[in-house]
């Protein structure tokens, strides 16, 4: 077998079963996870013949995607702000709706100096390094609470090779910390009784970074009252928020005591972020 036809039996196999919009591209990123060859180096050199071994390996893991495997895990690694990270099952994958959640707290952070920020159920870690990145100044903590994804932050921290401190604990019941500029959030906000509605790939991800309770706010709820008292007189909060939840965290924000509340729409103008001073 040729790598060209290689290539076209998995993208074949995945489109009839997978049906995916993304497929083709999808594949591509398998063949080149597996084969060594990149989809724009193919017309160069699809005549040769395909590595036996490999290709049982590219096939199969082309037969898990098509079956609803989430892709990210298959390749074990993802972009999120132009940074890698390291990802698997018992770790959220990070997604391009959450860069905006950076963004925003980028912004927050503009004027300050040597700030400090706590990114609150921090998973692979994304969000706490993608800040750090770009603000080297700054000292971040970074809280989570799961064994299985905990591996996954502290190895995401060393790869980019950021100052981040890795915390396990309940962030419902936070460590001693420095007074913070910003805590930020993608916390779990799924409400529990969606869970049949869900994509198949979501599925495989952890539960425990996904449902927010009963209604997806158990979060929302708790967070901003706890982190209150743990914010300088000027700092503020952000969170991610689910697709029609920006409004009511708006208004939990306010009746936490917060100002300046502000929300932050996503590339499909999806109300994304929710933020806001402390009062």
């Amino acid at each position: 077998m040729t790598l060209n036809d290689l290539y076209r039996t998995a993208c074949q196999n995945c489109k009839e079963k997978a049906q995916e919009d993304s497929c083709a591209f999808d594949v591509s990123l398998l063949f080149e996870h597996v084969m060594g060859i990149s989809r724009y180096r193919l017309p160069l050199v699809g005549q040769n013949p395909a590595d036996a071994e490999k290709a049982v390996e590219f096939l199969d893991l082309c037969g898990r995607y098509a079956e609803g495997y989430p892709l990210q895990y298959l390749l074990g690694e993802w972009e999120f702000f132009g940074l890698p990270f390291k990802v698997g099952e018992g770790v959220l994958i990070p997604r391009p709706d959450t860069e905006i959640l950076v963004e925003t707290a980028l912004e927050l952070l503009k004027g300050r100096k040597n700030p400090v920020v706590a990114d609150l159920c921090a998973g692979s870690g994304c969000i706490a390094a993608a800040i750090a990145y770009k603000r080297p100044d700054a000292k971040v903590f970074a809280l989570e609470l799961s064994e299985a994804a905990f591996p996954y932050l502290r190895e995401n921290i060393a790869r980019n090779q950021v100052e981040v401190q890795a915390i396990r604990c309940d962030v419902f019941a936070p460590p001693e910390l420095p007074l913070l500029d910003l805590a930020v959030s993608n916390p779990p906000y799924i409400p529990q009784n969606e869970l049949e509605t869900l994509q198949k790939q979501i599925t495989f991800e952890p539960e425990m970074a996904l449902f927010g309770g009963e209604d997806g706010y158990h979060f929302y709820r708790r967070l901003p009252a706890i982190y209150y008292h743990l914010l300088k007189p000027d700092g503020a909060i952000a969170f991610e928020t689910g697709y029609n939840q920006a409004q009511k965290v708006s208004g939990l924000l306010l009746a936490a005591g917060y100002g300046k509340i502000g929300i932050r729409k996503d590339l499909a103008g999806i109300e994304r972020v929710v933020f806001g001073q402390k009062s």
